[in-house]
């Protein structure tokens, strides 16, 4: 599995970016995929995740109403829309292939790690 995100950026408070997870190697489409995030200073934690179908999603509580996580199964990717952006979402944001079919939030599931991408929203 080798994943990729891209999608971050500078951004204004309020503004939106939509973050990306391409598996290249196309062999986490029967896997949960879930997006975490690492700001400075701070443990990594998780934001979203999605089931294998794509009709279950998790999402921490300091995301929820503002973040949106999906699949396009024959693209092979995850996506993150972040609308909203507040300061306190600047981190390097990861994603993840679980090795469950249902996203679960925290990352002992979770076998497979892209590379970060890093959102930076300036106040």
């Amino acid at each position: 599995v080798q994943l990729q995100a891209s999608g971050g950026g500078l951004v204004q408070a309020g503004g939106s970016l939509r973050l990306s997870c391409r598996d290249s190697k196309r062999t986490f489409s029967n896997n949960a995929v879930g997006w975490f995030r690492q700001a400075p200073g701070k443990e990594r934690e998780f934001v979203a995740g999605i089931g294998w179908r794509g009709s279950t999603t998790r999402y921490a509580d300091s995301v929820k109403g503002r973040f949106t996580i999906s699949r396009d199964v024959a693209q092979n990717t995850v996506y993150l829309q972040m609308n909203s952006l507040e300061p306190g979402d600047t981190a390097v944001y990861y994603c993840a292939s679980n090795r469950l079919s249902q996203p679960t939030t925290t990352s002992e599931f979770y076998r497979y790690w892209g590379k970060g991408t890093l959102v930076t929203v300036s106040s």
